[in-house]
């Protein structure tokens, strides 16, 4: 996922004082990416295999899903440089578009699947908080305009992030020093925007979707009170707690330890602030990174490999939705 400025660090110039070491990460990031691109890729090669050749019709949560599998698929071919990046030892030895572009689609890939995380809750909130109005509301001719939709916002916040991205024998995480108070303001907006905003949607969405779904009329009405649609009701159930539980895992620790690191940088550049508390938040932000970059894995463990559908996605959207 991401990069850092260097095995010794030093908050923004030398003349901050704050040194510590980080060898761990070299070994922590290079080992966690190569598990990641390697599992990630036979997951979400499968998933698009699934999707393009096995489902028949697509629904809306089908295109969803197959958006978030192409966002994921293309943030984990951008791994193998970072694996080469960081097992050298934060010699960055490509070219500054390059260190652009990995930068870019690092970001577009976590905040593009929270986005369409967000937009298959809501479409699950629909079809079973309003089964009868979901007729109208859900449809695949909406589901591709979010999707164009959900692209372009990505698209348009992340762009920043080419100009931010910096090389100077190694690739920024963030940005060049004299850059980061800005990249702390831009940083911030977009995390409240495209990490706040959508997780607390989730949140209202799935505590909604699980007290009807305990209901104990849910599923009575129109011929579904039957053995079927109870193990529906109990796969649904599951499945919601499981998306919160990654959701929790892979997005909330990286977006809670990184605004703690960037924070406590920003104080101790113009304020005193000690460097362990500094080194701490450093370590515990990095530690975090590959949680982020594991959300490649989780998503089509979480969509295809559950339940007894798993070679049939298309009967698994459709009893998500029930």
């Amino acid at each position: 996922m991401a990069a850092f400025d260097n095995n010794t660090y030093q908050t923004n110039a030398s003349a901050y004082f704050c040194k510590f070491n980080e060898d761990f990460k070299y070994i922590l990031l290079p080992v966690s990416y190569t598990l990641v691109f390697v599992i990630g890729l036979a997951l979400n090669f499968t998933a698009l295999y699934l999707i393009v050749f096995r489902t028949k019709r697509w629904k809306p949560s089908t295109i969803y899903m197959f958006n978030l599998t192409m966002c994921d698929t293309l943030y984990l071919f951008t791994l193998p440089f970072l694996i080469y990046y960081y097992a050298d030892e934060n010699d960055w030895p490509f070219s500054e578009p390059l260190c652009k572009i990995i930068r870019f689609l690092f970001y577009a890939n976590l905040y593009g699947s929270i986005l369409f995380l967000c937009c298959i809750s809501l479409h699950r909130f629909v079809g079973i908080c309003h089964p009868v109005r979901s007729l109208y509301w859900v449809s695949g001719r909406r589901a591709r305009l979010v999707s164009v939709a959900v692209w372009a916002c990505v698209l348009f916040c992340q762009a920043p992030v080419l100009y931010f991205s910096r090389t100077s024998r190694i690739c920024y995480d963030t940005t060049s020093p004299e850059l980061f108070d800005d990249f702390l303001v831009y940083s911030s907006v977009v995390s409240f925007l495209l990490f706040v905003v959508p997780f607390t949607v989730v949140m209202v969405c799935y505590g909604l979707m699980v007290q009807k779904l305990l209901e104990p009329s849910w599923g009575s009405e129109g011929g579904r009170g039957t053995l079927a649609s109870q193990r529906s009701k109990q796969k649904s159930v599951k499945m919601i707690i499981i998306v919160l539980a990654a959701f929790m895992v892979c997005f909330l620790p990286f977006h809670l330890t990184r605004t703690l690191y960037y924070a406590f940088r920003h104080i101790r550049s113009v304020n005193s602030i000690s460097c362990k508390l500094l080194e701490a938040s450093s370590i515990a932000y990095k530690v975090t990174r590959p949680l982020a970059s594991f959300n490649s894995c989780v998503d089509p463990i979480l969509y295809f490999l559950s339940g007894q559908d798993v070679w049939r996605p298309h009967v698994v959207f459709v009893s998500l939705v029930q």
